[in-house]
């Protein structure tokens, strides 16, 4: 039987005509580059050498090889930020879930295909913060002579927004780990890596990233919010942008004049260029709602550059949303929509075999040693478990049938029923530690309710689902209900999804098939 399976597919391959194969081979080198922002100079971890790293390019339904070298100090793992990973989840990257990481000195072969994906996802490294400088985009472009669902744009760019610390960004974990107080915030914000013109302590510095443009021309931009912990305003002086796909997904096209992204999201958005010859301000900034929460408070800023405007002519400048902005993030937010065509259906489960709620958050643990948070640790908790790292991946635990490694007692229900966005009781302050999943039968439909909690303060928190595609069926402020807050459920063309920001003080649900056999389920970015 297997003979026959080859010869079908070797068959196929040679006959285009019948189906379009096509390998793609990529070589990433993790390497030091020495690197100067903000008037200073470190050594960082990167790709070949790039910061932003490689973009890596495919067509749906592609088969890729990534043959990783690890030539730096840490331990590596690339996660492919969005892809399915069907039958493939040993090459998804998260490290001791689905494999242990890269030695120093020591390569993998990542082997992973495209099943029915088109548009913008990312790849990251998923080892501690390693991320901050060691990502890049993947573009998967719709098998040939198929078009978009929209006007064919004269030019695609990648534009990618992130986050710049002048510190080593290991040091900087460890030090919150050392000290159980929260991480420091970055320094600034860059666009594909550059902060564009900035004047901070000891520094004025123009380090300026170009986007060129020629007049009456159509670009797609594929946007990247590829920071680690903050969720970003995006917007174009003069320029509105029509959003035509968010996370791979296509969506019902709207004008909006800002896009607002959560760490791990993609926009994909059209932009003319259509206004007179000149240079206008790009600008990236952070959003916020909880005033009590550190954030970089910084404005990355970038130029749109059309073709034959002098260096001297004066750049037209724009504002970005105040950091507190609110309506301005659920208007883009609610939106958003299912293209939900015959071609692109949207298939969202109508019943539900399993009903999660979820409270995310905060919470404070018992640390002797960290004096610094008198002897208490700062710790993320979901249904008020904190995770612990296991030493042996959690898929190959699963695959060898090897014990010990982890439980599957994980609550499907907050272990503390309060009132989650007011004050919280003593009792939600501290977690209780596990390496815990939840089982879920091979193609069952899940409804998962994501809760934040004002456990310290209440804020937003980005939720990446690795392996699955979900869809965002609803949202809310305060306490989810759900006697009253299910009947405004969308469940004709919600958005569909990756990763989601959880509202500050609120509530989001989502649904989706559990698909994917052997695939894990992680609440992580």
């Amino acid at each position: 039987m297997d003979s026959w399976v080859r010869m079908l597919f070797l068959i196929a391959c040679i006959v285009p005509a019948l189906v379009e194969c096509k390998v793609r081979h990529y070589k990433f080198n993790v390497v030091l580059k020495n690197t100067t922002r903000l008037c200073s100079s470190k050594p960082i971890v990167t790709v070949n050498g790039k910061f932003p790293g490689p973009t890596l390019y495919a067509r749906e339904d592609d088969t890729v090889l990534v043959k990783v070298n690890n030539l730096v100090n840490h331990n590596v793992t690339i996660h492919w930020h969005g892809v399915r990973q069907l039958r493939t989840g040993w090459a998804d990257g998260p490290a001791y879930i689905t494999q242990c990481p890269i030695l120093s000195g020591q390569s993998y072969l990542y082997n992973f295909t495209l099943t029915g994906q088109r548009g913008t996802l990312l790849w990251h490294a998923h080892v501690n913060w390693l991320r901050s400088t060691l990502h890049g985009a993947i573009v998967i472009l719709p098998k040939r002579g198929v078009p978009y669902p929209f006007p064919k744009p004269d030019k695609e760019l990648v534009v990618i927004l992130g986050e710049w610390w002048k510190s080593d960004t290991e040091d900087v974990i460890n030090e919150a780990l050392k000290s159980g107080l929260a991480p420091n915030v970055s320094d600034a914000h860059t666009i594909n890596g550059l902060p564009g013109i900035v004047s901070v302590a000891n520094c004025s510095t123009q380090d300026v990233y170009k986007l060129p443009v020629e007049s009456g021309k159509t670009y797609l931009l594929r946007i990247i919010n590829a920071a680690l912990n903050e969720e970003l305003f995006f917007k174009i002086a003069g320029h509105p942008f029509t959003v035509v796909e968010v996370d791979a997904s296509y969506v019902k096209p709207f004008k909006t004049d800002t896009l607002s992204i959560a760490p791990g999201q993609t926009t994909n958005a059209l932009l003319t260029a259509d206004q007179n010859s000149g240079k206008y301000t790009i600008v990236a900034s952070t959003f916020m709602d909880s005033p009590v929460v550190a954030v970089d408070n910084l404005t990355a800023t970038a130029t749109l550059h059309y073709t034959g405007t002098l260096a001297t002519t004066p750049t037209l400048l724009t504002t970005p949303p105040p950091r507190n902005a609110t309506q301005v993030a659920n208007n883009f937010t609610n939106s958003l929509k299912s293209l939900n065509s015959k071609k692109y259906p949207a298939k969202v489960p109508q019943k539900v075999d399993h009903s999660l709620l979820l409270t995310v958050g905060l919470g404070i643990n018992p640390c002797p040693s960290c004096t610094a948070g008198n002897g208490s640790r700062v710790v993320a908790a979901v249904n008020n478990v904190t995770f612990v790292m296991p030493t042996t991946a959690l898929l190959q635990a699963h695959y060898f049938n090897i014990k010990g490694v982890f439980t599957t007692d994980f609550p499907g229900n907050p272990s503390h029923v309060y009132n989650y966005t007011a004050t919280p009781p003593a009792a939600a302050w501290q977690t209780t530690n596990g390496t815990k999943a939840y089982r879920l039968a091979f193609n069952s439909t899940v409804q998962v309710v994501l809760q934040d909690t004002g456990v310290i303060a209440p804020e937003s928190h980005p939720v990446h689902l690795h392996g699955f595609n979900f869809f965002v069926v609803g949202s809310g402020v305060g306490n989810y209900d759900p006697k009253t807050d299910q009947n405004n459920f969308n469940l004709a063309d919600p958005v569909e999804r990756n990763t989601i920001g959880v509202p500050t003080g609120g509530w989001v649900a989502f649904r989706f098939r559990a698909d994917n056999p052997d695939g894990i389920l992680g609440g992580q970015w």
